[in-house]
């Protein structure tokens, strides 16, 4: 009899949004990928979140009242506990020129809203080289 690898236990992924995208990006995570999905509505909530939760993975809104993605950033990248999450910023601000300012900031990657919501999985997967 065959012995199965054990099941790695399923992705948890923090998504961090002010508006209605954060459920969008929760049901397809859960629905797609089977992943484990906490959200956060601000830049404190999710440092927060984070540092208690120590998700896999942030999908991190660039604009944000209070604390943008930007600031956000920074913040997880100054505490031991969050700085090896790897971040991948969500934005509505496509230029190219914008995109390498996130990248130089250290961020993992960058996914444009609009997106395709049947293809952030495989984009998410893309970007931190996690396996199906």
């Amino acid at each position: 009899m065959a012995i199965e690898p054990p099941l790695s236990p399923p992705k948890c992924v923090l998504v961090v949004d002010d508006d209605g995208v954060r459920e969008i990006v929760q049901i397809s995570l859960e629905a797609a990928a089977g992943w484990e999905v906490l959200t956060a509505a601000s830049g404190r909530e999710a440092i927060a979140i984070a540092a208690a939760e120590r998700p896999d993975a942030i999908l991190l809104d660039v604009m944000m009242p209070d604390m943008d993605g930007a600031e956000t950033f920074k913040q997880l990248q100054s505490h031991p506990d969050t700085r090896q999450i790897p971040t991948i910023f969500l934005t509505a601000k496509a230029q190219a020129s914008e995109c390498e300012a996130y990248l130089a900031l250290g961020v993992t990657g960058v996914i444009t809203k609009p997106f395709a919501a049947l293809n952030l999985v495989e984009d998410i997967r893309g970007i931190l080289n996690w396996k199906l």
